[in-house]
C-alpha cells in the first residue's frame, strides 16, 4: 500500500501520466476471457511461493541483493517501498509469520512521532499484517510504546499529496478500534472531504493534482480511501462514484490498466491490481472484475490480465520491485473473495 514523496507514491502507485481514455461503452462479454479458478489457484500459488522465499531470504526478489528489510538501506522507513502491501499479501493468502520474522519486522522498522504521515500509515498497515498492534509499538531501541495511530492523526494532512492522504485515510480506517484522539489535526470525515476536493475535472485524481497527470493507480487508492473512511458527505460519496467511472473509462482492451508516458502506452500488472482493488469497493463495479467487460471489444477481464503477468517463477512480468508487484497482485487477487463482493476491504483488519 502506501508511499510518502514520489518514491512512496509508487508504492501503492506506479504513477506517471496517464494519457488517452477510452469511452466506456455497453459490452458483451460472450467472447471475453475470465481467470477460471483453476487459473486463479495456479497462477497465485506461483507468486506466494516466490513470495514466502522472497520474506525467507529478505530479498526484494532472489537473485536481487536488495534487503526489504534493513535500516541501512532505508534509513527513514527500514523497509522497501511496498513493504506492507507485501506483508498483507501474504497474511491475505494464509501465511504465517514466524517469531524470527517479526522480529526482523519490527527490528527494522524506522518510526518515531518525527516520521512523516506516510510512513506512519505504512508502519500502522505493515504491523497489523503479522500480528503486531500499531497503537501499542515499542520502536526498536525506544523505551516506551508509541500509538502509531495517534501520532498518526496529529499530522497536518493539509499540504500532503492525495497519495498520503488517502494512504493516512486508509490506515486509520483500516480497524475499528482505532481512536481518533482529543487533540487530532483531521478526522476521517475531513480528511475525506479534503481528498473529495482534489478530484479533477475528469473524476480521477492524480499525484501532482493536474488533470494532464489524472492516473489509474492515484485514483483507485483515493476511491478505496473515500470508501474505507465511510463518510456520509454527498461531495464525498459522489466523488467515490465518479472515481469508479473514471476507472471504468480507462481500461485497456486487454483487460489491463496502465499509463501513458511519452506518448506510449504502458498496461501493467500494478496499475492493473490497483484498478482492481478500486473496483472492488462497490458491488456493482466488482463484477467489472472477472465477471463482464466494461467496454466493448474488450478480451479480457481485469483479473485475468493482472494473473496472466505472473510468470512460471512466480515473478512478475517487467515488475522493478518484486516487494511492490507481489504486494499489490496477492492484495487485487484477495479483493476478488472467490467471486463473492464484500463490503470488508482488504485494508480492513476488524
Amino acid at each position: 500500500m502506501l508511499k510518502t514523496n514520489k518514491v512512496i507514491a509508487a508504492s501503492m502507485t506506479a504513477v506517471m501520466m496517464l494519457g488517452a481514455i477510452v469511452p466506456v461503452a455497453d459490452a458483451s462479454a460472450a467472447s471475453i476471457k475470465t481467470a477460471s479458478k483453476s487459473y486463479r489457484t495456479s497462477h497465485i500459488k506461483k507468486a506466494n511461493t516466490y513470495a514466502k522465499k522472497m520474506m525467507k531470504a529478505n530479498k526484494d526478489g532472489l537473485k536481487s541483493q536488495a534487503k526489504i528489510f534493513s535500516k541501512s538501506a532505508y534509513p527513514t522507513t527500514g523497509a522497501a517501498a511496498g513493504y506492507s502491501d507485501f506483508l498483507l499479501g501474504l497474511k491475505k493468502q494464509g501465511y504465517k509469520f514466524t517469531k524470527s520474522q517479526k522480529k526482523l519486522v519490527k527490528k527494522n522498522l524506522v518510526v518515531s512521532k518525527k516520521s512523516d504521515p506516510a510512513v506512519l500509515a505504512n508502519a500502522i498497515i505493515g504491523l497489523q499484517a503479522i500480528g503486531v498492534n500499531p497503537t501499542k509499538y515499542k520502536p526498536a531501541g525506544a523505551k516506551k510504546n508509541l500509538n502509531l495511530v495517534s501520532t498518526l492523526y496529529k499530522k497536518s494532512m493539509t499540504k500532503q499529496t492525495v497519495n498520503v492522504q488517502s494512504t493516512a485515510l486508509i490506515a486509520v480506517s483500516s480497524n475499528k478500534t482505532f481512536k481518533k484522539p482529543s487533540k487530532a489535526a483531521f478526522s476521517k470525515s475531513s480528511l475525506s472531504l479534503k481528498i473529495a476536493k482534489k478530484q479533477q475535472s475528469n473524476h480521477g485524481w492524480a499525484y501532482n493534482n493536474t488533470v494532464a497527470s489524472v492516473d489509474s493507480d492515484t485514483t483507485a487508492v483515493a476511491v478505496n480511501a473515500l470508501t474505507m473512511g465511510k463518510s456520509k458527505n454527498k461531495q464525498v460519496t459522489t466523488a467515490a462514484k465518479a472515481g469508479r467511472s473514471y476507472l471504468k473509462k480507462a481500461v485497456y482492451k486487454n483487460g489491463a490498466f496502465g499509463y501513458v508516458y511519452d506518448g506510449k502506452t504502458n498496461p501493467n500488472a500494478n496499475s492493473t491490481a490497483e484498478a482492481i482493488l478500486g473496483l472492488a469497493t462497490n458491488k456493482t463495479a466488482f463484477n467489472f472484475l472477472n465477471k463482464k467487460a466494461i467496454k466493448k471489444g474488450q478480451t479480457a477481464t481485469p483479473l485475468r490480465t493482472m494473473l496472466s503477468y505472473v510468470k512460471s517463477d512466480g515473478t512478475v512480468k517487467d515488475a522493478y520491485s518484486m516487494t511492490l508487484a507481489y504486494g499489490q497482485v496477492s492484495l487485487a487477487a484477495s479483493a476478488y473473495h472467490n467471486g463473492k463482493y464484500t463490503s470488508k476491504l482488504v485494508y480492513t483488519f476488524k
